[in-house]
């Protein structure tokens, strides 16, 4: 099978070693984790992990199941990039004289939608989102310009037809309530059922 990009997200408790646990599902399996963000979600107490990998659809589809088997992890969803509204942030760090300067260095800035975080004598830093190849676009481009610094944040994404995990937490509790708590009929008898 073909690999190609995909974005895993899990919906998962909040508890301690949940990152070195699912990192440790995908280095077993010597699979190389592009981009990893974590962050709450719109439940409370529920975080949102949002992975990004190179891989064939049939191993992510057994990742997600293997992943779900975790007892904090609630659902793991994967897509495809046009099955997502997806973003990447950057940071640039220019000399400041050079941006005074050269007005194409403004003009570029100005076309990739960057912004001035910090403006120092010695420095400017910028910041920008956008897809991955808009971003190494634009760092190829200020790298002509003394770049002196760049780093590059984790995929955040957005499932386009998902109306959100906290309507299926409500779909779910519709559909499957808890039951009340039924009396095993061989409680009483444990003499006649336990024995050697």
């Amino acid at each position: 099978m073909e690999k190609q990009e995909y974005t895993i997200t899990l919906y998962t408790e909040n508890s301690i070693g949940m990152i070195g646990r699912i990192s440790g599902i995908f280095s077993r399996r010597k699979i190389n984790i592009e981009s990893l963000n974590t962050s709450p979600s719109e439940v409370d107490g529920i975080h949102r992990f949002t992975i990004l990998i190179n891989e064939s659809e049939e191993v992510v589809r057994k990742l997600c199941r293997q992943i779900e088997k975790q007892v904090e992890v609630l659902k793991a969803y994967y897509n495809t990039d046009e099955e997502l509204i997806w973003q990447e942030q950057a940071l640039y760090k220019v000399p400041t004289d050079i941006i005074a300067e050269k007005a194409p260095v403004e003009r570029l800035l100005r076309e990739y939608g960057a912004s001035a975080v910090v403006i120092r004598n010695d420095y400017t830093v910028f910041e920008t989102a956008g897809h991955r190849e808009e971003i190494d676009k634009l760092t190829a481009e200020l790298t002509k310009y003394k770049l002196i610094e760049f780093v590059r944040g984790a995929r955040i994404a957005i499932i386009k037809d998902s109306a959100g995990f906290h309507s299926k937490l409500k779909q779910f509790e519709r559909e499957e309530p808890s039951q009340e708590t039924i009396e095993n009929e061989f409680l009483d008898q444990a003499d006649k059922v336990f024995t050697m």
